[in-house]
């Protein structure tokens, strides 16, 4: 069992281990789980899949990750006191991407102040997958601004809030979940009925983090907008989650997002997101620190939970 104490020194820990080295640059477990699915997907979905063989292929890619990770942390407790929290932190490091906001998004910002349009529109197209092809200066910020708040919670804050809650397997539970989701879950003709699991599944696994995502938001920025714009514009979004995480981040910055976007050609017309003047490059930066002070904030909540709560909080 790791105590409260333990969690929050793994929670620490892993962050700041995240933010000196990033992501590394060659065999990085997520990529290889997203290899992994892309086989899966090429092998069973065909076209009489139904949403029966997606929820078949979500069990195949995720579960045997999960047990397997759950029996080497039971493992390595039995070996060494120290060594099931190194695997702790090594997971939640691979799992979590902090620093991996800042370096896709920075860049962008950088080749918009040097009026680079052409290199800010190639580095915005690796991070979303709307058109970027003749973005300008205010599309392309908006598009990475959105890209930031929507993915402090994937990327971030739904990692967090599972490791501490199941730890390591937790971590890898959630961020399996949500690659498979970024991966299937379209509405498209091909992944329709075969992402529907793995999509539903990320929304339930986001339920929690997303709102509290969104509370972390409201609280480190202009908080009454904030709140008002994710009670009023979060249920008019398609998706349940990223509603409530972009309006109140959106909110917090004082900025307005949403609208016009454009998707394989055509313009699609989403529902408004937040409050205030467009976007700029300098709010990608501003996107950022908010992402990092809740980051700051949710690890000393945990610090303090741990501190006044002690005793267990998982079994490792």
């Amino acid at each position: 069992m790791l105590t409260g104490v333990e969690v929050a020194c793994c929670v620490v820990v892993g962050l700041i281990v995240d933010m000196l080295i990033g992501e590394v640059s060659r065999w990085h477990p997520l990529v290889g789980f997203g290899n992994w699915a892309i086989r899966i997907e090429s092998s069973l979905n065909h076209l009489h899949a139904s949403r029966w063989t997606g929820a078949f292929a979500w069990c195949v890619a995720v579960l045997p990750l999960v047990v397997i990770t759950q029996v080497l942390l039971l493992l390595a407790t039995r070996f060494s006191v120290w060594l099931a929290p190194v695997l702790h932190i090594l997971l939640l490091y691979f799992c979590v991407g902090l620093r991996s906001l800042r370096d896709h998004n920075l860049p962008i910002q950088r080749a918009l102040e040097n009026g680079d349009l052409v290199s800010a529109r190639r580095l915005t197209s690796y991070i979303v997958s709307r058109d970027t092809t003749q973005g300008d200066e205010e599309y392309l910020s908006k598009a990475s601004v959105e890209s930031v708040l929507e993915n402090g919670c994937d990327a971030v804050f739904g990692t967090l809030f599972w490791f501490v809650l199941l730890g390591g397997a937790g971590a890898v539970l959630y961020r399996a979940s949500n690659t498979l989701d970024a991966m299937w879950g379209y509405r498209s003709d091909r992944f329709l009925r075969f992402g529907c699991v793995a999509a539903r599944i990320d929304d339930g696994l986001n339920w929690i983090p997303a709102r509290l995502t969104a509370l972390s938001y409201a609280l480190l920025g202009q908080t009454r907008l904030a709140l008002h714009c994710w009670r009023t514009q979060a249920p008019g979004w398609p998706s349940p989650n990223a509603g409530s995480v972009m309006s109140a981040g959106a909110g917090a910055l004082g900025l307005a997002l949403g609208g016009s976007a454009r998707y394989d050609g055509v313009d699609e017309i989403r529902p408004l997101l937040g409050a205030g003047r467009p976007a700029s490059s300098k709010d990608i930066s501003s996107a950022w620190r908010l992402v990092l002070n809740a980051a700051v904030l949710w690890s000393g909540v945990i610090i303090l939970t741990a501190i006044f709560m002690g005793g267990a909080l998982y079994a490792a």
